[in-house]
């Protein structure tokens, strides 16, 4: 069947730029992403990832990651097993 519907989102321009980006790492366009995320609404019945709103400890460990600068770092497995406590 021929591509002949068309899909207008408005969306923040530094947004498409980084999402582009990665979807051309991706070998994709983000043509075919809109339709591979379309096909998987379609397959699950609903978004096809959950939808909430992260907790406390969930947002300051992305806000951590944001600074990678601040998180250990590991000369081998075993330091960070042992600060794992494992």
């Amino acid at each position: 069947m021929p591509k002949t519907a068309v899909v207008t989102a408005r969306i923040e321009p530094d947004l498409k730029k980084a999402v582009e980006s990665t979807l051309s790492r991706l070998g994709l366009t983000t043509s075919q992403a809109i339709s591979l995320y379309f096909r998987q609404i379609e397959f699950q019945g609903g978004i096809p990832f959950p939808v909430k709103i992260p907790n406390q400890e969930t947002r300051r460990a992305i806000a951590e990651s944001m600074n990678p600068q601040s998180l250990p770092g590991f000369d081998d497995i075993d330091d960070l097993f042992n600060d794992l406590d494992v």
